[in-house]
Parts: C-alpha cells; structure tokens; sequence
C-alpha cells in the first residue's frame, strides 16, 4: 500500500517546536533494526533448506549504505528488497498462524519514512509471500505472556501521524494494535488486552494537568487562536490535546467505543466535540484496521491453552549456542516485558537450541562494578516465537547497573527458537554475555 507523506505547515512546524522544545524529548523507539543504512548482517539456513539473509548491498562488488534482503534455496534467490533504508528480521522458524514455518521482514524503505512495512514469507520450498501489512512503525510478534499463541504487536502509527498537525513524534503513545492469524485470516485481537490499554489509560491520566485541562476545555480545540500565551503555556495546553487523544484511542483500540466517546466529551472542548470526532473516526478507518479480516469482540473465549509448555535447557546445566549476530548499544524496548511464570509446565530436551537473530549488548563506563573480562549470565524465557519473555539474573553478584542495563536490553532481543519434533517451543536458556566497554 502506497502512503502519501503529510506535509506541514508553517504553524504545524512551530506547533512540533513548541512540543520538542519544552517538553521532555519527543517520543523515539529504540528498536532492533539488523542491517540500518547498509551496517549489520545475518544469514541462517532454516531446516526446510531455505536460507534468509540480510545485509547491506553491493554495488560493483563494494558494500552501499542501504540494505538488501534475500531467500535462496539451491542455485535459487528470491529477492525481498533491494536498496533499504532498514531492514529487520522479526520472526525465523515460527508459525504465525498460517499453518507454515515463515520468515518475517520488517523494511523501511527510505529514510522519509516514519513507517515499516511488514513482509511474512513462508520458509517451504519454494518460499512465497503469505501477506504484507504496512501502517505500523514497528512489529513484535511474540507469545505475549506466554499464552500459547503468537500474535503480532503493532501499531496505527500510520493513522496519527500527521493528525490534528502533530507528528509522529510528539506522541508518548501511539495506539497500539494486536493481530493474529486464524485460519490464514488476519484478525483484529486488541480487544482481549484491555489490562494492557488500562495500564495505558491510568499512566497517561496521571500525566494530565487538572489546571491544564481545563484551560484546555475553554479553548476552541484546535489550539489556533492562542497566539498570546507564552511558549509554556501553549506547550502544555499541547500536551495535554495530546493525552486527552492518547486516552480516547486507548478506548477506542481496545474494543470500547462507548468508553472512548464519554471519555471524549468529559475532557474536549464541547463546541469542538463532534468535529474532532469525526476526525478520530476517519483517522482510525484509513489506518492498520482497513488491512484486517475481521475482529474479535471484547468477552471473546480466548482459543489457546493456558500456558504454553516451557523446555527447561537450564535444567541440563546447558547453555545455549547463540552468538551475536550484531552488538550495538540499545534502550528500553517499547514493549512492556509480561508478567512472570507461575504455573508453567517445564520440560527438559529439545531437538535444536535457540539462535541468536539480535543481541544489542549495552555499554557501561561503570567504575563501580568490574567488567574486565567479566561475562554476565541472565536466565532468559525465550516464546515460539523467539522473543524473550522474561529475564533474570543467574548471580546475584552480577545486580547493578551493568546487570540491570542486560536486563532492559535483552527485551530487544530476538532469537531463531526452540525446536522440537519440527515445532517451534518456548525454552528456558542460560545466556553468557560481555557487556561493551
């Protein structure tokens, strides 16, 4: 799906001054990209015999700033993208739901774009394009909380940015969107994560200036006759337009229409109220959703066990064969790391160990902790869809900053996973690391 990129002007642009001026800084994900303007690379052969690779092109034989990725099975190669900006793998091995092992790419083509585009290819001879999803500015598949079904985490970056004139980057919280594939149709699941969006809703209320949002009231909405008031003011009556719009969504995308409407006119300026209504209503409908095939409605049966079974490789006293497959310093993943284990089945054995996709290793300049020759190991959770669910410290010696930076890093981390009879499992691992210096 081709995007139109949204042009601002003159006021627009003062308007994203005013947020990243004042404010604390803009919203920016860090994510693991594995080859970023023709930097970082991975090759891995799958068992089905098809080997995915990413890494930067070449152009009469020398390396180029952007990036290439490929499937070749034998004498054959399969081009996915030629000449990107970025491009990432997010899932190897699983099945998403498509009744296939796949491979996942997200690409960004071009540095103007604020968007990825996802790419899900199947890894059987010969490998095929199963289905494209663009709108989002990243994707996440993951067995969320291990459940027992991957889904993939999203969002509708597509739909706002741009809308009321804030960029993309003013927001602390985009809508977030949860898909999952049932019998090959791409269904709409957020609904069945409203304590997600409730966390959402509560941390962004307690954001909210009272003082402000009032002030915010008696305005006409749009913010545009508001020339008198000095940069900190008209900086906060911004950001508090922007919660109030994060709230609504929250509602919105998480199957509570009603809920986000009464949320609306509690805190929006009446005599604006049915305008920027519409406007979040055609905004949502020219977003991610256009792309799905259906919804499932909050109350649902959720359709999966319970747990899913956890192969304890620990258990051995095994650690597993992953290596890097690039080292960079990274922050604190978007994604929130689920809750812990209790009452999860584990079990020993697998046919193959995880494999490392992504490992972003933290640096440290901490003199208080040595680091010299020092490898850390974390206990890591790693779900069937090679995402890392939990993580934990082997030695307690190793807590403080460099071992609680491993920790926020390693929710960036991405693995080909456990395999067992031809089925892609969730395991327990022990992973040794040396934090960069």
């Amino acid at each position: 799906m081709a995007r139109e990129k949204r042009g601002f002007d003159a006021s627009s642009l003062l308007l994203f001054v005013f947020l990243c001026a004042v404010s604390a800084p803009c919203r920016g994900q860090a994510q693991r990209i594995l080859c970023d303007k023709g930097l970082g690379s991975f090759s891995s052969e799958f068992i089905t015999g098809v080997t995915a690779t990413v890494g930067a092109s070449k152009n009469g034989g020398f390396a180029s700033h952007t990036c290439d990725a490929t499937l070749q099975w034998g004498k054959n190669v399969l081009p996915v993208v030629q000449g990107a900006w970025q491009v990432d793998i997010d899932v190897m091995g699983a099945d998403l739901g498509l009744g296939v092992p796949v491979v996942a790419f997200q690409i960004k083509k071009s540095e103007i774009d604020d968007l990825m585009t996802y790419e899900v290819y199947s890894l059987r001879k010969p490998p095929q394009l199963l289905r494209t999803i663009t709108g989002g500015d990243y994707y996440d598949a993951q067995d969320f909380n291990l459940q027992g079904h991957n889904e993939i985490w999203t969002d509708d970056a597509g739909a706002v940015d741009g809308f009321e004139n804030f960029p993309l980057s003013s927001y602390d919280f985009v809508p977030t969107v949860v898909l999952r594939f049932e019998k090959r149709r791409l269904i709409d699941v957020s609904s069945q994560y409203q304590p997600y969006f409730d966390r959402k809703i509560a941390q962004i209320r307690a954001q909210l200036d009272s003082k402000a949002l009032s002030e915010f009231k008696k305005s006409d909405g749009k913010l545009s006759s508001h020339s008198s008031l000095s940069m900190g003011d008209l900086h906060l009556l911004l950001r508090t337009k922007i919660k109030v719009l994060e709230i609504v969504w929250s509602y919105l995308y998480s199957g509570r229409e009603q809920d986000a409407w009464n949320a609306l006119a509690d805190m929006w300026p009446p005599t604006d109220l049915s305008r920027i209504r519409e406007a979040i209503t055609d905004a949502r409908a020219r977003g991610i959703l256009r792309q799905v095939d259906g919804d499932s409605k909050p109350g649902r049966s959720v359709p999966w066990k319970r747990h899913a079974y956890i192969f304890d490789l620990t258990a051995e006293g095994e650690t597993t064969d992953a290596a890097p497959a690039s080292v960079q310093t990274v922050g604190p993943d978007r994604m929130p790391m689920p809750g812990g284990e209790s009452g999860q089945k584990s079990y020993s054995s697998v046919d193959t160990k995880p494999k490392a996709i992504y490992l972003g290793i933290p640096s440290t300049e901490d003199d208080n902790q040595a680091v010299s020759n020092s490898e850390v190991f974390l206990n890591l959770v790693v779900d069937a869809a090679g995402k890392v669910q939990s993580a934990q410290l082997a030695n307690k010696a190793d807590s403080g900053p460099i071992g609680d930076a491993l920790i926020k890093a390693s929710a960036t981390w991405n693995f080909i996973p456990a395999f067992k009879s031809d089925r892609a499992v969730a395991c327990r691992i022990q992973l040794g690391v040396y934090p960069e210096q």
